[in-house]
């Protein structure tokens, strides 16, 4: 066994970048950030990595093969992933059900995982208590797997595998655009020239033998690393992991993956007519670099540079001056061989493609004459500063790096050796790479179009080959879910069934939350904790749509998407560089019942932060042509949003739900008809109107005390004068009294998509937790749920599904949304609604245990991330829960029975007044419905 140790790497803040002059007054912020951590070889190659952090009783265990699409050969795409879906379903000692019945009993985050180009990961955060049950359960994922992987356990699992890719992808708008463009940048046979998730036709064609070929050639040892991040004895783990993974064989050498980078012979240009696009998107792909090559920090720079931002020369052309869309992007895509650079604009409705390209060109001409400055330079590396932090703010995400660096630099180490590379970045390294990689070379471009506009796409566009699965009744082969596999077992040198024990019990850590109040009105919540040096905020505003004319909705979302953009005293631009020159995010958005402020910052930067807050909240610009531009957004992402069947669903839902006389029922958005006739003066009135302390909550969490928080504030509280603001009464809703189904037509589409619902209790209501406990083995639970073991483990009908009740102050709903198979629509809805009718009746012993032990271990990462922690104080402002509510829901938990599980079902379970929603193909689904004994289904678009 090689043992190596490396102790206190450092993870050098990237301040680096400030001036010599003012480094005496920067000393004192310039603190070492360390994440110390240990490495070893066992003798089998298994790397293992170890890092301690006790800043919560949690674990985060994280199992990554070096394995990914490109190992895959064509003919047999998909293969990577489709093992990522395998490894949770069974192993010899873990039994059928596997990581995920173990998951819901150990209070786990849910076990996890990814498939990318290079590499496949598992992962799952859970209670220290579990440490040794997750080590002995990835070893038996790692060795002691295959056998169980029978001919039916195969076939289910590639209709789920098909089922993720039909959402994701077929059942998208412009889902299929990557694939066109990995086909046309990389040659045939470039093991990037086929997509991670693979073909139907190539998933369909997988044999049993191909299955286990791929496992025992890639899922060895020694082309694994473990890593294991927490709140851990690492002496002890050590230990764990030589008992559990040291007998499993080394594989044979895996051979190194060469660099393959890629050139062009000529510019591609393709398009395609979208069936689930409603405005045209033009996107160019340029060959790039590979990750971590020491032209890819540059081309990073330069990638936000050129579109990010209301200095960026695409933004200015394309959004400011040609007015084609509302948004830019510029970004890498770089991998283990080789990457790329792409540009992507989704343009607004009708827009002629050619005119975005031309318009591309403009902007980059523009920054061939300028270039980019010092200071835009420095102000992009802020932003990478807080991304950097931001990504070791959990257990996991350091887990994540340190595996990250191990697999694809060869050394953990290599952190520092990163920041360095992003910190080496010139303005002239910018332009070289410009000149290098992008100026006058060729590129794909890809057009796609919503269907019959072929001309807006790029002249001389080629139509793109895209093999689009026709909806076909009984296509997919059938399988019995509930055969048992039989297998000799894989022997061992001890008895691998006995699941190891719990360690010492946890103590959970309820972060201790201050209060206070300003004289002014507003209301503080906070949490200091200092394990990184960030502060994330969020400042809500009570009313938002509530407040509006019913007939003008979208008033509060203009507001709050013109809210950032400057202030009476700074222009959009010198407000965008003050804030990324902080290394600071604050964005704004409006809901149905507030308008948020949000964002994060570094620490050091919290006061200055604080004071541009103030600017965007007392002194607000009202720019006639930024409101225009935010209004011709909006616009856009209504348009969009007639092209995404989960939007669609939701929406009509909505309607249904409340009813027409419920400001509720509206999308805060608006219609194109409301949002084309609000005005700037509307805008003013709502703000001059509605916005007041007296209706604010204050919710920050991070390195900053009370004290602090009260201090930064003090200019805000004394400027900011109270209002009375009036709350208009909401119209009672009206529960359904009998079922009924509504059917949206969405011609073509390759599945449904189901929100199945009715309206139920409101989070104040003293049964909204009892009743998220009832619904934990229903739809909430995950793997753990009934729904997602019959509809996906048992008929493999979708990718996924889940039930749970939402809620407010306001009267919330119960709902289970789907993404179904086309040709099971009427299947999967008469078997939800079974599903339903029996819950109550048939819910045992077992189950209360499965949802008490769940629901008592997890409390331990319940607060880990800064985000959970700004959750929960919003439950406590907006809810009026006491501060150690978190406590009390343990003793609910302990004192839950099956008895009050049985009459919460009966109370809040009713398939028989619900309103069933269907987004789907009309021609091959909707007469089927009518076998439910519903009625006849209601055809919402006629």
């Amino acid at each position: 066994m090689k043992l190596f140790k490396y102790l206190a790497l450092n993870l050098f803040c990237l301040t680096l970048f400030i001036s010599c002059d003012n480094a005496q007054e920067k000393v004192s912020e310039n603190k070492e950030f360390k994440v110390d951590f240990e490495t070893y070889t066992l003798d089998n190659g298994l790397q293992v990595i170890f890092h301690i952090d006790r800043s919560d009783p949690v674990v985060a265990v994280a199992l990554t093969s070096h394995v990914g699409s490109a190992r895959e050969i064509e003919g047999r795409t998909g293969f990577a992933h489709l093992f990522e879906h395998l490894l949770f379903l069974e192993s010899e000692n873990l039994g059928k059900g596997g990581l995920d019945k173990l998951s819901a009993r150990i209070g786990g985050s849910g076990a996890n995982g990814s498939t990318s180009r290079d590499r496949t990961n598992y992962f799952q955060t859970v209670p220290k208590d579990a440490l040794e049950k997750m080590i002995w359960a990835e070893a038996d994922k790692l060795g002691f797997f295959i056998n169980t992987v029978t001919e039916p356990v195969l076939a289910k699992e590639k209709q789920v595998v098909k089922n993720e890719k039909r959402q994701r992808v077929d059942n998208a708008p412009y889902g299929h655009n990557f694939y066109v463009i990995h086909k046309n940048l990389y040659p045939e046979g470039h093991p990037y020239s086929w997509e991670v998730i693979g073909s139907l036709e190539d998933l369909q064609n997988a044999t049993l033998q191909d299955v286990k070929d791929f496992y025992n050639r890639w899922y060895v040892p020694n082309n694994v690393t473990l890593t294991i991040a927490g709140d851990i004895d690492v002496d002890q783990a050590k230990k764990w992991v030589d008992k559990y993974f040291s007998e499993i064989k080394r594989g044979e050498d895996i051979p190194k993956m060469e660099k393959q980078p890629v050139t062009l012979s000529e510019t591609k240009k393709l398009y395609y007519e979208d069936n689930f696009a409603r405005v045209p998107q033009l996107t160019l792909t340029w060959p790039g670099v590979y990750q971590y090559h020491p032209d890819s920090y540059a081309l990073e720079v330069l990638a936000t540079y050129l579109a990010k931002g209301k200095k960026a020369p695409l933004y200015q052309t394309l959004v400011e001056n040609m007015k084609l869309t509302d948004e830019v992007d510029s970004y890498q895509y770089n991998s283990e061989i080789a990457g790329q650079f792409m540009m992507q604009v989704t343009a607004f409705p009708d827009t002629n493609l050619q005119e975005v390209l031309n318009g591309i060109e403009e902007g980059l001409k523009k920054f061939e004459a300028e270039g980019i400055s010092e200071a835009d330079l420095n102000r992009i590396k802020a932003g990478q500063e807080t991304a950097f932090y931001q990504g070791l703010s959990s257990v996991l995400g350091k887990g994540f790096q340190l595996a990250q660096y191990e697999i694809f630099a060869g050394d953990p180490g290599f952190v520092n050796q990163d920041v360095k590379n992003i910190l080496a970045v010139t303005p002239d390294d910018v332009m070289r790479v410009y000149n290098q990689y992008i100026k006058g070379k060729n590129y794909v471009a890809t057009s796609f179009v919503p269907k019959n506009q072929k001309a807006l796409a790029l002249i001389d566009s080629k139509l793109a080959d895209v093999v689009e699965e026709p909806i076909v009744e009984g296509a997919e082969e059938s399988f019995d879910a509930s055969v048992v596999a039989e297998y000799e077992k894989t022997p061992s040198s001890f008895d691998r069934s006995v699941e190891p024990p719990y360690g010492e019990s946890p103590d959970v850590k309820v972060p201790e939350v201050w209060k206070d109040e300003l004289s002014s009105g507003i209301k503080l919540f906070g949490i200091e904790n200092n394990e990184v040096p960030l502060v994330q905020y969020r400042i809500q505003l009570d009313g938002g749509m509530l407040l509006e004319n019913s007939e003008k909705i979208g008033v509060s979302n203009l507001l709050a998407s013109l809210m950032t953009q400057g202030t009476d005293t700074k222009t959009p631009e010198e407000l965008e560089n003050a804030i990324e020159s902080l290394g600071a995010t604050i964005n704004t958005v409006a809901t149905k019942e507030a308008i948020m402020i949000y964002g994060n910052t570094l620490a050091k930067n919290y006061d200055k932060t604080m004071s541009l807050i103030e600017e965007i909240l007392l002194q607000p610009r009202w720019d006639e042509k930024e409101f225009e531009l935010q209004k011709q957004s909006v616009l856009s992402q209504i348009e969009r949003q007639k092209a995404n069947p989960n939007s669609i669903a939701g929406i009509e839902f909505d309607k249904l739900m409340y009813g027409e006389s419920n400001i509720l029922s509206h999308d805060n958005f608006g219609t194109k008809e409301s949002v084309e006739a609000i005005t700037l003066d509307d805008l003013k009135t709502y703000y001059n109107t509605y916005f007041s302390p007296n209706i604010t909550k204050f919710h920050v969490v991070g390195a900053v005390s009370q004290a602090e928080v009260s201090r930064s504030l003090t200019s805000l509280n004394d400027k900011w004068a109270s209002k009375e603001v009036s709350f208009p009464e909401i119209a009672e809703i009206k529960h359904p009294e009998t079922s009924k189904i509504y059917f949206y037509d969405f011609p073509g589409a390759k599945q449904s998509v189901l929100n199945f619902g009715y309206p139920a209790i409101a989070a104040t209501h003293a049964d909204f937790y009892p009743a998220s406990l009832m619904n934990y083995r229903l739809g909430g639970g995950g793997f753990a749920s009934q729904l997602t073991q019959e509809l996906r483990e048992g008929k493999g009908y979708t990718y996924g599904v889940r039930s749970g009740f939402t809620g407010s102050s306001i009267e919330g709903t119960f709902m289970i949304s789907s993404g179904v198979r086309s040709n099971v629509t009427y299947e999967s809805t008469a078997l939800i609604k079974e599903i339903l009718e029996n819950y109550g009746k048939n819910f045992n012993e077992n189950d209360l245990e499965i949802t008490k032990g769940y629901m008592l271990k997890s409390g331990a990462r319940a607060f880990e991330t800064l985000n959970s922690k700004l959750s929960m104080l919003s439950n406590i402002s907006n809810y009026n829960y006491p501060v150690d509510y978190a406590k009390q829901r343990e003793a609910t938990v302990k004192a839950l029975t099956v008895e009050e599980v049985k009459a919460l079902a009966e109370k809040y379970i009713r398939p028989d007044r619900m309103i069933y929603v269907i987004v789907g193909d009309a021609a091959t689904q909707l007469d089927k419905l009518d076998q439910l004994g519903l009625g006849k289904p209601v055809l919402l678009n006629k």
